[in-house]
């Protein structure tokens, strides 16, 4: 287990060094994140470099027996970068530029910022290459985190040249993107502009395509410099680091070329269900790789600086949300950064090594934790243990949330992660996939809002039921192919047959955070009487749908669909076994919670553990089962027997108070019909409580 954090000695005198590698010592960290924003300490000038600090830093740290996880320093040109080169700069939609001042100063497609960073990350990668510290590769940092799309006359070339090669000529552009309509047919790439400011709607198309292109730029940058490392003669891992759902970095098609994935996540402690956030982004990223452990490159250990209040986290809460990532399959626990800093941006930024020093809560909740994974086995690596596939999908997010469409507004991942509120209630683990990895290994899957289904989806997700799996979809589902145009038969032509409905109209409804004063029906209620549901409550969409073949699970009452179909079931595959169940409206929080609750019962698919609180947290990994109270002020009793895998002991029973935690080794079946309830005793002492939660504090 890899613990530690970002290091910027360049941020300190060097007299300070030797003390930080104690005290990383003294708080077990064994690995630390170097260099990430020194590209100007590193090349003071253009054609010169000054590697003796790093040197120095390096080998301190190897003699204290800290591994390097070395970043290229690409992150943030140095000043005399853009002073000489102007062009390497980005732009926005009107033309105006980013300047420096800031980080993330450079317009991924300049071909002068590509050089200048090529130069850099090959000087570097040849000094270190073979340095015994050096464990791990750190390519640039969270790609398009500030500049998400960049519109320069650099992006410009670039983009002509990457819609010639997708497309080969501009007839198939022209055929893709519709541009007959409002007269926007081109004759030549050279024609083409990014999407730039314009008088009214752009074209849907080419907003599709130039998501796309952005992620593809961020993704070439990286690919060019992990080629420059290995052509050094690196063989370590090389990483950059992710951060969850990212909207304009499709992370499922950068996975791929990453041998390990890392994320940064910074739930909320203002927001008491953060915790349920924070599990969603680490099982969308342990989903990219599901047999490789990744890394949580970076979280914070207080307070953060960035939000509008940056509420501390309350104690325990920073070893409870560790302990999740532990359980979701991470092999790494850092943090930004180690010593917080004295100046620049992110000086109120919390810490490893805080301010007010080693006398703090933060620092002995730091040595703690760092004493109890210093202390874990080797552990499992799962990946294979999800029942239920939640179905995300970048380009379809990207589709669903272009404009002058039926509703407009929408939140797709809201309401994706709405669906996954309401699983991690019910303690069900979950792989988060593309259509297109819905496979048999799941009992069930769900697909909210999937507009956007290519020919391998729908395949992918009509086997799927057709091998007995129960696949769930939402409204707005099947509606456009892979260039964001109708097919012809209308709406749900791949899907409809696997359903058996037939989709004519959406009935968009107002949208439920709209002014009082806007008239138009705002809920959709579906439910009750003789349905399985009790009455539930729709939003956004109250779709007319037609039963072809299949039946009537719910339907709405009241309003202008009152009467119709809202959840309909068609079962298929062998003896029936196979479940297509679609949702003709986007249900609230209660409502998605009874639908949930509906589909696993019909499925059978089992809790990770039976009976906990909705404040508890169960994850399996493999032999090791995780379980997290996430601040309930309830002692919870909960009956498993097992091994703790920071002791060693043996289990037979954990007790969790509030932010408690508990690794437990134990056999992939053991928990089938464990229980937990609140306890009614009093609490038990301190020392009663280690014994039996030894990994608890």
């Amino acid at each position: 287990m890899h613990y530690g954090a970002d290091y910027n000695p360049e941020q300190w005198p060097e007299e300070i060094w030797p003390d930080d590698v104690a005290r990383m010592r003294e708080a077990g960290v064994t690995t630390v994140s170097l260099g990430i924003f020194s590209w100007a300490r590193l090349q003071p000038r253009e054609g010169e470099f000054d590697f003796g600090w790093l040197d120095r830093v390096i080998d301190l740290l190897h003699e204290g027996g800290i591994a390097v996880d070395l970043a290229t320093a690409t992150a943030s040109p140095p000043p005399w970068a853009s002073a000489a080169y102007p062009e390497l700069l980005p732009q926005d939609e009107n033309g105006a530029t980013y300047w420096p001042g800031s980080r993330q100063q450079f317009a991924p497609s300049s071909p002068v910022y590509r050089r200048l960073a090529g130069e850099l990350v090959s000087a570097i990668a040849e000094r270190y290459a073979q340095h015994p510290a050096v464990v791990m590769w750190h390519v640039n940092n969270e790609y398009g985190c500030h500049l998400n799309m960049d519109f320069s006359d650099a992006a410009r070339d670039a983009f002509r040249r990457w819609l010639a090669d997708r497309y080969g000529d501009v007839d198939a552009l022209n055929a893709a993107w519709g541009t007959n309509f409002w007269a926007q047919r081109y004759q030549s790439f050279d024609e083409v502009f990014p999407p730039r400011k314009a008088p009214y709607s752009l074209n849907p198309g080419q907003m599709l395509d130039y998501r796309r292109f952005t992620s593809d730029m961020l993704l070439e940058c990286y690919l060019m410099e992990r080629d420059l490392i290995r052509a050094a003669g690196a063989t370590q891992p090389i990483t950059t680091n992710f951060m969850g759902a990212f909207k304009p970095a499709n992370y499922e098609q950068w996975a791929p070329h990453l041998d390990v994935i890392s994320d940064d996540c910074y739930p909320d402690p203002n927001d008491p269900e953060s915790f349920r956030a924070a599990a969603f982004q680490r099982d969308l990223v342990r989903s990219f790789k599901p047999d490789v452990p990744w890394y949580l490159m970076e979280q914070a250990t207080n307070a953060l600086n960035w939000r509008p209040s940056n509420a501390p986290k309350a104690p325990g809460q920073m070893a409870a949300l560790s302990a999740q990532a532990i359980g979701r399959g991470a092999d790494g626990i850092l943090f930004f950064q180690w010593r917080q800093s004295r100046a620049g941006a992110e000086k109120f930024h919390s810490a490893m090594l805080p301010h007010a020093g080693t006398d703090t809560r933060t620092w002995r909740e730091v040595t703690a934790l760092g004493d109890a994974l210093g202390a874990l086995p080797e552990l499992p690596v799962g990946g294979r243990d999800a029942r239920v596939a939640l179905v995300f999908d970048w380009e379809n997010w990207w589709a669903v949330e272009a404009s002058d469409h039926p509703m407009n507004g929408v939140d797709y991942l809201a309401v994706v992660q709405r669906w996954y509120r309401a699983l991690h209630r019910r303690h069900v683990q979950v792989d988060i996939v593309p259509a297109a990895r819905v496979d048999d290994r799941y009992q069930v899957a769900i697909a909210p809002l999937l507009g956007l289904v290519r020919e391998a989806d729908a395949a992918a997700l009509a086997a799927f039921v057709e091998g007995g799996g129960h696949l769930l979809a939402g409204p707005y589902t099947d509606v456009v192919d892979e260039v964001d145009r109708f097919r012809v038969g209308g709406f749900l032509t791949q899907l409809g047959a696997t359903f058996g409905v037939r989709l004519e109209d959406f009935g968009a409804l107002v949208a439920p955070d709209a002014p009082e004063s806007e008239p138009g029906a705002r809920r959709a209620h579906f439910g009750g009487g003789s349905s399985p549901l009790p009455e539930s409550v729709g939003t956004l969409l109250a779709e007319e749908i037609h039963v072809t073949d299949a039946t009537v699970e719910a339907a709405f009452s009241g309003g202008r669909r009152d009467g119709d179909p809202a959840l309909t079931l068609r079962r298929s595959g062998p003896s029936g076994a196979g479940a297509a169940r679609y949702l003709a409206t986007v249900p609230d929080e209660a409502g998605v919670q009874a639908v949930v609750d509906h589909v696993l019962a019909d499925a059978g698919v089992e809790p990770v553990v039976a009976g906990l609180p909705e404040h508890v947290e169960a994850a399996r990994r493999g032999e090791l089962l995780t379980l997290i109270n996430h601040g309930g002020a309830d002692l919870v009793e909960v009956a498993i027997v097992g091994t703790d895998a920071v002791s060693g002991r043996p289990i037979d029973g954990v007790t969790l108070g509030a932010y408690d935690w508990a690794l437990v080794l134990t056999a992939a079946d053991a928990t089938s019909g464990a229980e937990a309830a609140s306890a009614p005793e009093a609490a038990p002492a301190p020392e009663d409580r280690t014994d039996r939660n030894p990994a608890a504090r």
